[in-house]
């Protein structure tokens, strides 16, 4: 076998779903249906929400809530794949994993790299996030703000942005006492996001003026969509019960049913906040808001309680997505790194916790320097593009098992199989072409990087054999 052949044949290897679940991986199976349910809304339920309508009902108007239920629908198509996939792949690797057993080792690598975009990156801007809601609410509270110099990065007028680096810390040292403790964490923060979004609706609802209903589609159903297109993003995240499959109890029964669970809960939950803000405050005042609830209620309720309580939620939202997107940055590293594509420290398990120790410390200190020193701007952008590439490659993945596993039970079968899947990887591309030109530079550089890392590393010490190899 020539050098070409040789490189060809280890390129395109996919591995073994039973190779892939790993039964005795150390990991401690102790997340039943509620923590993985309450982990893919806590990554999914933060900052979105809570800035996204500042941007998206200038684009829709009243016809915002209709947005929230296109998009639900869009993110829907590939949830239903990632259930049918974590069901009969409970891997740690989620969409990772899902790939190298269809479309082959260097595919499995560009969605495991684009993974590592989504999940860092996004991390290091929740954080970003949280400083300036932290800095809101001091401000309301006692009338002070957190100087730029220590709550910015470089660039953005500041030296260094402290309030982002302590919640990285904090959740890593979390996550370092091991899975169960921290879903538990994620659980009552999700609880109270929950609560503080429920209170938002209740006071707001309580100012609804029928008149700023109508008309419902000013800018036309172009407009809704547009609205569409901006609010997808605030649904990035369900996919995150799915790195969870080795320490999920039940993952075959349990993670289809959280995957579904949590995208239903969120979708409902953002279509009555939408409806209680543009109820509230007529759509055109929008315009510019960054903090659109907060504005919502300090402009149309008495009281200026409810804009507090707000903003604690809103420090609670972005705190619970710090802790989840991290948990499943690592274990997306840590399914690479047994596998041979990165250095193998990553998938070091303490044998106390059964976590990944190194692994967890190495990635929450990078971000932490990322959130600090780095204003993410249109680099931020780009975890959107790796999300819905990575989307689309899972909605590919159900058709190939489907014809390459027929026999293997599913947990979970995503209903109109091809049709669902294939209109799931239409929406992905939809998305992926409405974004500008600087998001497809930086996701064309990053991937480049990928290819240099994988072909210099990656592709020799994969512990994947082919027969040639032997």
């Amino acid at each position: 076998m020539s050098n070409e052949q040789r490189i060809g044949a280890r390129v395109l290897r996919r591995k073994p779903i039973d190779q892939l679940t790993h039964p005795g991986s150390g990991m401690h199976r102790t997340l039943g249906v509620g923590h993985l349910t309450m982990i893919s809304i806590g990554a999914t339920l933060g900052t979105g929400i809570f800035v996204v309508l500042g941007e998206a009902v200038p684009l829709a108007g009243p016809a915002i809530v209709l947005s929230f239920v296109l998009a639900g629908i869009t993110a829907l198509f590939s949830a239903l794949s990632y259930a049918e996939l974590a069901g009969l792949i409970p891997a740690s690797g989620s969409s990772y994993s899902y790939t190298y057993a269809t479309l082959g080792e260097i595919v499995a690598w560009v969605c495991g790299w684009c993974l590592v975009l989504e999940y860092g990156v996004s991390v290091a801007a929740v954080a970003v996030g949280w400083g300036q809601y932290v800095n809101e609410l001091l401000h309301l509270v006692t009338g002070l703000r957190i100087p730029d110099a220590f709550s910015q990065p470089p660039g953005a007028g500041g030296i260094i942005n402290i309030p982002a680096v302590l919640v990285v810390v904090i959740s890593m040292l979390v996550l370092l006492g091991g899975a169960k403790g921290s879903a538990r964490t994620n659980t009552i923060l999700v609880y109270v996001k929950i609560g503080a979004l429920l209170m938002f609706c209740a006071v707001a609802f309580t100012a609804l003026k029928a008149g700023n209903l109508q008309p419902l589609f000013p800018l036309g159903l172009a407009g809704m969509s547009a609205g569409a297109a901006t609010l997808f993003f605030s649904y990035i995240g369900f996919d995150a019960a799915s790195t969870a499959g080795e320490e999920a109890k039940n993952p075959q029964r349990d993670l289809p049913r959280a995957i579904i669970i949590s995208l239903v809960v969120i979708t409902a939950l953002y279509c009555a906040v939408a409806l209680a803000a543009v109820g509230a405050m007529p759509w055109q005042t929008f315009e510019g808001t960054e903090a659109a609830l907060s504005r919502v209620l300090t402009d149309n309720v008495s009281g200026s309680i409810w804009p507090i309580l707000l903003s604690i939620g809103a420090v609670v939202a972005t705190t619970s997505v710090v802790l989840t997107v991290l948990y499943g940055q690592t274990r997306i590293l840590y399914a690479m790194s047994r596998d041979g594509l990165v250095p193998s420290v990553f998938a070091r398990l303490s044998p106390k916790t059964g976590v990944p120790f190194v692994n967890t410390v190495v990635v929450g200190l990078f971000i932490a320097v990322l959130a600090a020193l780095v204003p993410l701007g249109a680099l931020a952008d780009a975890t959107s593009i790796g999300t819905l590439f990575a989307f689309g490659l899972v909605n590919i993945a159900v058709i190939i098992l489907r014809r390459t596993e027929p026999d293997r039970k599913r947990s979970f079968r995503v209903p109109f199989s091809p049709v669902t899947p294939i209109l799931g990887l239409a929406f992905c591309l939809y998305m992926m072409f409405s974004l500008g030109l600087d998001t497809w530079i930086a996701f064309l550089a990053w991937m480049a990087l990928g290819f240099i890392i994988y072909f210099g590393y990656s592709v020799r010490k994969a512990r994947l054999a082919v027969p040639a190899d032997r």
